[in-house]
This record gives C-alpha cells, sequence and structure tokens, in this order.
C-alpha cells in the first residue's frame, strides 16, 4: 500500500506544517505557530518567501505574514506574543544569510532565558557548497562546514540544519516537542540552507494534517508538596516568589486563596509579575534582587505595602534607615555609598572635610 504524497519544496512543506500545528492546554486550543515575521534577501526568498506567499494566495490567513523592519525586534516581538497567549502561541521568523539571520541571536538568548517559545528560521550557506566564496555568510577556511548560523546553539534549547530535504521531517516534530513543552521550551532554530529551501521531495500527506501537541501539567509528589508544607510551616517568616510558572498554569486564584487563607507575603520575579493585584494585601511588589536590602521584604509580613512609592524606590531603595548595616555583605564602593546616603540624610549634605580628615570607608 502506497502513501499519499505531494510534489513540494522543503520551503513549501515546512510552511504548510506550522499552519497545522495546534497547541492545547485543557480547554484551550489555539495555533503553535500564528504567523511568520520575515525580511527576505539572499538565502530565503526562492524557498521560506515563495512558500509563504503561495500559500497567503491558496488559503489566506493560514499562515499570515508581516513584514518586519529589524530581525531583531521581529523575535522580541515573538517573545512578547508567547509571553501573553500564556506559552500557547508564537512566531516564526526568518532572515537572509549571514548577518540578517545573526541579528537574530539576541532574541534567541531572551527566549530560552526567559523558558519562552521562538520559532526562528536563518537562511543558511549552500549545503552543496556551489558557492565560493561565501561572502556575507563570514566563511572559515579552516572548517568549511561550520557557518555562523551555529551561533545559535548556545542560546537555542534545540537548534538542527536541514542539509538534506528528507531531513526535514524529523526535526520539524523535534522542534514541535520542544516548543510545546512547559520544561524545554526556549528558541527553537531551524537552520535552512538556501539551496535546500527549494529542493523538491514528496511529503506524506499525514505530514501536513493538523496535530495537536497537548501541553503537560503533571501534579506534584505527594512527597515533594508533603516537604514543602512541612517547610511552609517551620518557617519562622516565610516568603513565597512567585515566578513565571504561576501565570502559565493559570493558578493566580491558587496563589490568592493560598495567601489570604496564610497570611505569607508573596513577592514576584519579573516573569512572575501580575500573578497577584498590584494593591493585594500580601503583595510585596517586584523581588529586591537588586536592592541593598535584599532581606527587607521579609521584615516587613503582614504589613500592607504602601501604594504610593516613588517609581525608582521601586528597584532602589535609598532610604538610609532601611540600608544594612556598614560592612554587613557589601563591598568597598557600596559602603562608601551608603555613608554618603547617610550623611545626606541626616542633613550633612556635601560638606567639606577639614583639611587632612581622612574619607569614611
Amino acid at each position: 500500500m502506497t502513501r499519499a504524497t505531494r510534489r513540494m519544496t522543503v520551503g513549501q512543506a515546512l510552511i504548510e506544517f506550522l499552519a497545522h500545528q495546534w497547541s492545547v492546554d485543557g480547554d484551550h486550543r489555539a495555533r503553535t505557530v500564528a504567523g511568520t515575521f520575515g525580511i527576505f534577501g539572499h538565502g530565503n526568498v526562492a524557498g521560506v518567501g515563495q512558500a509563504l506567499k503561495q500559500l497567503s494566495v491558496d488559503h489566506p490567513g493560514l499562515m499570515p505574514y508581516h513584514q518586519a523592519r529589524n530581525e531583531q525586534a521581529m523575535v522580541h516581538q515573538s517573545v512578547a506574543y508567547s509571553r501573553m497567549r500564556r506559552r500557547l502561541g508564537t512566531f516564526a521568523s526568518t532572515a537572509s544569510v549571514g548577518p540578517g539571520s545573526t541579528n537574530m541571536i539576541t532574541g534567541a538568548a531572551l527566549a530560552t532565558s526567559n523558558r519562552l517559545p521562538a520559532l526562528i528560521l536563518p537562511s543558511d550557506t549552500f549545503a552543496t557548497r556551489v558557492s565560493d566564496p561565501v561572502l556575507q555568510s563570514v566563511e572559515l577556511p579552516y572548517d568549511t562546514g561550520l557557518t555562523v548560523n551555529d551561533a545559535f546553539r548556545p542560546v537555542s534549547r534545540y537548534f538542527d540544519r536541514v542539509q538534506r530535504p528528507e531531513h526535514l521531517f524529523s526535526i520539524a516534530l523535534a522542534a514541535m516537542r520542544v516548543l510545546t513543552d512547559p520544561v524545554e521550551t526556549g528558541a527553537v532554530t531551524i537552520a535552512l540552507p538556501e539551496d535546500v529551501q527549494a529542493e523538491a521531495l514528496d511529503v506524506p500527506t499525514e505530514f501536513l494534517q493538523d496535530r495537536e501537541w497537548v501541553l503537560r501539567r503533571p501534579l506534584p509528589e505527594r512527597a515533594a508538596l508533603a516537604r514543602a508544607v512541612a517547610a511552609i510551616r517551620s518557617a519562622r517568616r516565610p516568603l513565597v516568589v512567585a515566578g513565571g510558572g504561576v501565570i502559565y498554569a493559570g493558578a493566580e486564584g491558587a496563589l490568592a486563596r493560598f495567601t489570604d487563607a496564610t497570611g505569607v507575603p508573596v513577592t514576584t520575579t519579573q516573569a512572575g509579575g501580575g500573578s497577584l493585584p498590584w494593591d493585594h494585601p500580601h503583595y510585596l511588589g517586584g523581588g529586591r534582587c537588586h536592592r541593598l536590602d535584599c532581606g527587607q521584604p521579609a521584615r516587613r509580613a503582614g504589613r500592607r505595602r504602601h501604594r504610593h512609592r516613588h517609581p525608582f524606590q521601586r528597584l532602589h531603595d535609598r532610604q538610609p534607615q532601611r540600608l544594612p548595616a556598614p560592612g554587613r555583605g557589601l563591598r568597598q564602593p557600596q559602603r562608601l555609598l551608603l555613608r554618603r546616603l547617610q550623611a545626606r540624610h541626616a542633613g550633612a549634605g556635601r560638606r567639606r572635610r577639614p583639611r587632612g580628615a581622612r574619607r569614611p570607608r
């Protein structure tokens, strides 16, 4: 029995495959790749570019294309969209070979460090190596198999290169697995050599059909949960640090009920902002990792957070009475800053030191 196939280029098969991927989280079902950002040049016009144009004519709205003006910015937009959609969807980003593609490396690092999915499709040099020299692709004379796109490897949760058309099937499925995995997700990079993008192959029709990827929500182990409960009960001043997982799991309501029932205060990481309403009586605001009084929020447990604090004070609390004692875990520049702030707070201002007086340490 022969399988039904369609004759397509690698670019056509990849774009149509992405258009039929769905993320499922409980009752929510959304397209995993909602659209494609792109800046076209040599390397992706004849492959991905032609595929996007054809699909927009044959099936409008199936894979929307949005023209970008900056390669790094379009990856940042994909990450922002993913965060707002609670990692149910993202965008693909394609750029020309060489500097156009390397401009997306910073965006890839952002996606990976924040565990937010982003699909990156950088154009790559000829797999057949018919082009010599490769010019903007930055040829390395000691290793012609190494391209600038290999710089994506340390900042990607998944990286692979489609060296032959047949590689597309396993690479595309592996990429979707990482994009939809809450633990492994981040930047997913599929390097596409400019000649392979335009090569044709027989694509099985089932590869192009709708496919659902169910986001895993494993329950916590009883032993781990019991240890956490015991730690909270035995703590003198417990503090909850809420991260982005609270938002991505839709657990804001559970967190609010917990803090209301126990009175345990809550602070948030940058990704966890919004886990509690800003005026919640037990919300201490964002984490003070950049403040000199990193332990202060725990000592404020049970107090209502002031609603009208100066915005600069939010990140760097400069009230001298809230700073730790001099010399306690501070380096020399911090001790000098502390003494100046204390002197200014006491009304000393910028008084001139008497001649021969030593600078305070």
